[in-house]
């Protein structure tokens, strides 16, 4: 079992720059897929960036690509969403999420574990 807790989040202006982080509990965080997502208001929680075990494979959404990306440190059990040239429409609250798995996943049911969430609200 792994839980996981996000931080990062905050307030910014259109075209700014947040870094969040998402850190995991336990000894096999590299074991873990992990994932990204984001829920707005009144809407659907929605497929980000997803980051193999290892880091090796990526995989965006295309709303982000290119502004945001995924990394993952596993000596230090944390991955991290750089997230570039925000938009008011990247407003939600951001989640990460693990898997054990040695594939990458891009809907919410395939994650068993998952954090509390981190506000981001970006403004125009």
């Amino acid at each position: 079992q792994v839980q996981l807790v996000e931080s990062g989040g905050g307030l910014v202006q259109a075209g700014g720059s947040l870094r969040l982080s998402c850190a995991a509990s336990g000894r096999t965080f590299s074991r873990y897929a992990m994932g990204w997502f984001r829920q707005a208001p009144g809407k659907e929680r929605e497929f980000v960036v997803s980051i193999s075990r290892s880091g090796s494979s990526t995989a965006y959404a295309d709303s982000v690509k290119g502004r945001f990306t995924v990394s993952r440190d596993n000596a230090k059990n944390t991955v991290y969403l750089q997230m570039n040239s925000l938009k008011p429409e990247d407003t939600a609250v951001y989640y990460c999420a693990a898997q054990e798995s040695s594939t990458i996943f891009y809907t919410p049911r395939r994650f068993d574990y998952w954090g509390q969430g981190t506000q981001v609200t970006v403004s125009s």
